[in-house]
């Protein structure tokens, strides 16, 4: 890894700010709660050790997405702090050789964002094409039948100006019209801005969505499910003129001459798309796109042996060569996987996303098993109507009743402080918070485990996905269990046994023979041959 690629086998690390911490007691995380908690996250021998955080959005926002309504694409809303604390974040980062990441929200604003006030104010306004405005159809209906990703239609009447505006999510999110080069021009100077600040890149939020069919064409009806379940989005529709259009390249290719400006930033694309159209995202070695971009598969995948493989196969047969994966099993807008896959699987899925090639990316909370919120602690009405409060409640950081995130009362309920929290994990070595730090640390320390070659290996052991991850002569054998029966493994011509770099079970070390190797349920090894 150079300092150019800095995140080539890096993890990173998804802060939610308003549920990371709390520094002044009104219940909402901050920019100094996140200052405060930086020992957590590196420059300790308690730290996790990662790499670098993203920051899900901080920018002013009237909160009909949270912050993925934008009203000032410069600021920091009041209650997370200002750019001056900010810019002390940045810092403090830097100086523990930690990156910061910020969400870039390209695609749309909010319906209160000046931007919109004006061009809503006339058809005449300068700025009425910065969004993308249209008249109804001959019966009054919308302009084409295209579905929002949230539901119902993707168009919403002004009756002010008598036309149509589009909104690919809420109604209060009216997308930018990307054909529009002030437009382009606009979201180029805001990446400046933030990048000169000393931002280290950008995840790109919704980019299928940047560029819509300039004829406004009827999607068609929904077709088959691909291969992974939950990557058809659309509803009763195929979202083919409305959704990853060939043009958004030339979209991302803009962004992309934007970072490059200054040197060693990263682009990190959000796309909810089947691997083999995921890889156009990369573009070409003479005329880049993403530096890397969501592999969701792997998320969205059952936890199941065929599952986990065919994710894992996809991914490695169709990124292109030069591409690495970036695999998350968690973020803000999916249930957490200790949800999804069970509480008893936590350890083997952060073995099994440690030790996988590409960019491992980890939310807040799972590296100590946070499981979502019970749907009837949550407010009513919720905060986010598209239901995803449950994976969004604060961080545990000690068992008080609060869970050390604030002093006074929570925007979400803390669920389960006294079973799961930072410090009781942190000083217990066979804790999952624990085996974070050895992955993480192992990852680091082993250029192979790191950095190389991925080849899958098959027929081992009913249930047990086994690999090779291999760079310059150096070998690492990885095994993982994903069932609740013990495996006996047959490893053949890999030699006669390895040494344990890291496990799910804390007490195998040394060198273990590969003839009769005996894997417990939901166990992972990995050895260096």
């Amino acid at each position: 890894m150079t300092d150019e690629r800095w995140w080539e086998g890096a993890v990173l690390y998804q802060i939610y700010p308003r549920s990371f911490a709390d520094a002044n007691g009104d219940g909402i995380g901050d920019l100094a709660g996140i200052l405060a908690h930086l020992d957590h996250l590196r420059g300790t021998d308690a730290s996790l050790g990662v790499d670098a955080i993203w920051l899900s959005p901080i920018y002013p926002s009237p909160l009909a997405d949270f912050g993925y309504d934008i009203t000032d694409y410069r600021g920091v809303a009041p209650e997370f702090g200002t750019l001056d604390d900010l810019d002390a974040l940045i810092g403090a980062c830097h100086d523990r050789g930690l990156r910061v990441l910020m969400d870039l929200v390209p695609c749309h604003t909010s319906i209160e964002h000046p931007w919109f006030v004006e061009s809503r104010s006339s058809r005449a306004s300068p700025k009425r094409d910065w969004y993308l405005w249209a008249d109804p159809g001959p019966d009054g209906r919308p302009p084409s039948n295209w579905n929002a990703i949230f539901g119902g239609s993707a168009w919403a009447w002004d009756a002010a100006t008598e036309q149509f505006y589009l909104h690919s999510f809420y109604p209060e999110q009216p997308d930018l019209n990307w054909r529009n080069a002030a437009v382009a021009d606009a979201i180029a100077d805001v990446m400046r801005f933030w990048l000169a600040r000393g931002v280290d890149g950008f995840r790109v939020d919704a980019i299928p969505v940047a560029i819509k069919d300039d004829r406004l064409r009827d999607n068609p009806p929904f077709r088959r499910p691909g291969p992974i379940p939950g990557l058809t989005i659309g509803g009763a529709q195929d979202p083919l003129w409305s959704m990853n259009r060939p043009e958004v390249h030339d979209v991302i290719r803009h962004l992309r001459r934007v970072t490059a400006e200054f040197p060693g930033r990263v682009l990190v694309g959000e796309a909810y798309l089947p691997v083999e159209e995921l890889a156009t995202y990369f573009g070409s070695g003479t005329d880049p796109e993403f530096d890397l971009a969501f592999d969701f598969e792997l998320l969205l995948s059952t936890w199941e042996h065929r599952d986990l493989a065919l994710a894992i196969e996809r991914s490695e047969a169709l990124h292109p060569s030069a591409a690495l994966p970036a695999f998350a099993i968690s973020n803000h807008d999916q249930p957490r996987h200790a949800t999804r896959w069970g509480a008893e699987r936590t350890r083997a899925a952060a073995f099994l996303l440690l030790t996988l090639r590409g960019v491992a990316v980890l939310y807040a909370g799972e590296e100590i098993g946070m499981v979502d919120a019970d749907p009837s602690v949550l407010p009513d009405p919720p905060f986010d109507r598209a239901g995803r409060d449950g994976a969004r409640t604060p961080l545990q950081w000690d068992r008080s009743p609060m869970g050390g995130f604030t002093t006074g009362r929570p925007w979400l309920p803390v669920i389960d402080p006294q079973a799961r929290n930072v410090a009781d994990q942190s000083a217990d070595p066979g804790s999952l918070v624990s085996l974070y730090r050895r992955l993480i640390a192992a990852r680091h320390d082993v250029p192979a485990l790191g950095l190389g070659a991925h080849r899958s290996i098959f027929g081992v052991a009913p249930e047990v996905l086994a690999w090779v991850r291999e760079l310059e002569g150096e070998r690492v054998l990885v095994l993982l269990n994903v069932g609740d029966e013990q495996r006996r493994c047959e490893v053949v011509g890999l030699g006669t046994d390895g040494e344990v770099v890291v496990g799910t079970d804390v007490s195998r070390t040394g060198r273990i023979g590969l003839q009769g190797l005996t894997l417990g349920p939901q166990e992972g090894l990995a050895l260096r041959l």
